[in-house]
């Protein structure tokens, strides 16, 4: 029973891990940032962080390449498909082929001018 109780209120409170370097105001956002999926809105918002510095302080470019890098990061987080996942699109993919392509006469490839082999 008590299991469950922390469970809820680890929940409630965004995790409750960083709920307590947080301000009473700040916690409800801890809440909404738990539910966003994805890096798009960080690298969004670091871009523009970007742009502010190299308006604002075009001479602290250590800053902008520490900002930079991290944008870069990032992005390639965003981007990277591991090695595992490669192989289990690759999978599917030919499962999609062998179960439901070529039972429906789809050929797989394209042949020597354009003709569909199976």
């Amino acid at each position: 029973m008590a299991r469950r109780r922390v469970k809820k209120d680890s929940a409630e409170n965004g995790g409750n891990f960083y709920v307590r370097a947080l301000s009473e105001a700040e916690r409800p956002q801890l809440l909404e940032a738990a539910g966003v999926e994805g890096i798009d809105g960080e690298i969004s918002l670091l871009r523009i962080r970007l742009r502010e510095l190299v308006e604002q302080s075009p001479e602290r470019i250590d800053m902008q390449m520490d900002l930079a890098t991290a944008i870069a990061r990032l992005v390639k987080t965003r981007y990277h498909i591991s090695s595992q996942q490669k192989k289990s699109l690759k999978t599917a993919v030919t499962r999609v082929l062998e179960e439901v392509a070529v039972p429906l006469g789809i050929g797989i490839g394209a042949g020597v001018g354009g003709t569909l082999k199976s």
